[in-house]
């Protein structure tokens, strides 16, 4: 029975101290995976005003306080409004008019909003084309999912519109409508109007003048060049590469 007892005691000792070394150790490990995971946040920190300040370098017409407030965002997936950033583009944002297919506004006022990652790379694009005596002209930037789901309402076809369900990269920040405008802010004849929804603004028809299909051709390559990708029936769309991993998002703008 003393023998048992004895036993019984030494068990209860080691379980004990087994117990209490593994507990210890759970803790350890989840100690170093938190600071592993704030490591990484701290690095992706660092990497993104990183990214941001080789972007920035090269491009003179923002201000200096401009560039300040982009370095101090959060991260490249930020959202940023293209109209304050720079005077050198040009917007017409036509969904703040009656002025688009749906024939009525549907955004209370004018912004264009883009992940911060695709605002560095449109300024980027802008300045090399001033370079060359042209100008980015905005037709629509960040859409709200809300938004998106009124145009499917209105016109549910998949060709031209993203079903809301899935979502469009208008939705996530990743996506832009635009054309060219020259030195004076003439636009450059692209052969339809924005929001043409016909063959003739499909990237593959061909019965064009020779000059529409130039300048077609330069936006196209231009936007291609630089991390962007293209529809088949939309000349004016372009999606930034890493636009599709950001989620979805629903948030209007204030108005002054």
């Amino acid at each position: 029975m003393r023998t048992y007892f004895l036993y019984s005691t030494l068990i209860l000792i080691v379980f004990g101290s087994c117990h209490k070394d593994h507990t210890e150790l759970k803790q350890t490990i989840q100690d170093k995976k938190e600071k592993v995971n704030t490591l990484n946040k701290e690095l992706n920190t660092h990497i993104d005003k990183a990214v941001v300040l080789d972007s920035l370098i090269s491009i003179r017409s923002i201000s200096y306080l401009n560039k300040e407030s982009l370095l101090n965002s959060k991260s490249l997936d930020s959202f940023v409004n293209l109209e304050h950033l720079s005077d050198d583009f040009v917007f017409d944002l036509k969904y703040a008019t009656a002025d688009n297919f749906l024939k009525q506004a549907v955004y209370d006022c004018t912004a264009c909003y883009t992940r911060l990652r695709t605002a560095l790379v449109l300024l980027k694009i802008n300045h090399e084309l001033k370079d060359k005596g042209y100008r980015i002209k905005f037709f629509d930037c960040y859409r709200p999912l809300d938004v998106q789901k009124k145009m499917w309402e209105i016109y549910p076809n998949p060709s031209y519109i993203q079903n809301p369900a899935k979502g469009s990269i208008h939705n996530k920040g990743g996506a832009v409508d635009i054309t060219l405008v020259d030195s004076l802010g003439a636009e450059l004849d692209m052969g339809t109007p924005f929001d043409h929804f016909g063959k003739e603004a499909h990237r593959d028809y061909t019965e064009l003048s020779e000059e529409v299909i130039a300048n077609r051709k330069l936006l196209t390559d231009i936007m291609i060049k630089h991390g962007f990708w293209t529809i088949r029936t939309e000349w004016w769309h372009f999606n930034h590469l890493g636009g599709s991993q950001n989620k979805v998002e629903n948030f209007t703008w204030d108005c002054d």
